[in-house]
């Protein structure tokens, strides 16, 4: 019997919208120029479709058990879900080390070119959730299934909340002080607002529902 699943096209849908959300604010409606699209823009919008897809990864078992009825296709979605949301998340990493600069991203730095205090915050709460999203992936790797305590440590409630607490934390530290100035977003939220929301909303139904 063939199991549903909706992943493709959730993975679809989500990284078009995200693409197209990061489009409209940076582009569209911001002063971000086209020649910054290949890089800058893009790397905007696999951020967003990687949390958005780790969320959904992890919040639909959850969301079933609080009595939320979810379909076959979504429940059998989820391990496609988090593992394109984790590699989403990689391309982002690998993209942002790249043009983490001064001339860039010069709120993050120091006069004397050091990072500041929030962007400090922020990129070790982003180092510690990514390894943590990494194990969480080795899980499904076949020469681990076996190791009953590995398995059982790295899917627990705990390790899951622990991950999703440290990506928390890098976006609020990468974004609050933006978020606090509405006249300046040129229309619409920022994407780490955006993203912090998402996966806020989350944290809160895998702390509720999750076993």
């Amino acid at each position: 019997m063939i199991q549903k699943n909706h992943a493709g096209k959730i993975i679809a849908i989500i990284s078009v919208l995200s693409l197209a959300y990061a489009v409209l604010r940076y582009h569209i409606l911001g002063n971000v120029p086209w020649k910054d699209f290949p890089f800058y823009i893009l790397n905007k919008g696999f951020s967003l479709a990687g949390f958005i897809l780790i969320t959904f990864n992890f919040s639909i078992g959850p969301l079933n058990n609080l009595g939320v009825k979810v379909s076959e296709g979504w429940m059998n979605s989820r391990q496609a879900l988090g593992m394109t949301g984790f590699l989403f998340v990689l391309i982002h990493a690998l993209m942002s080390f790249m043009i983490f600069k001064p001339e860039i991203f010069a709120r993050f730095f120091e006069e004397n070119g050091s990072l500041t205090l929030y962007a400090g915050l922020s990129m070790l709460g982003g180092i510690i959730s990514f390894v943590i999203l990494w194990a969480y992936n080795l899980a499904f790797k076949t020469n681990l299934r076996d190791d009953k305590v590995f398995i059982e440590a790295i899917t627990s409630r705990r390790f899951l909340l622990l991950a999703m607490l440290f990506s928390l934390l890098h976006l609020f530290f990468m974004g609050f002080r933006g978020w606090l100035n509405p006249s300046e977003w040129g229309g619409l939220p920022p994407i780490s607002l955006v993203a912090f929301t998402i996966f806020t909303m989350g944290y809160i139904i895998n702390l509720i529902g999750r076993k």
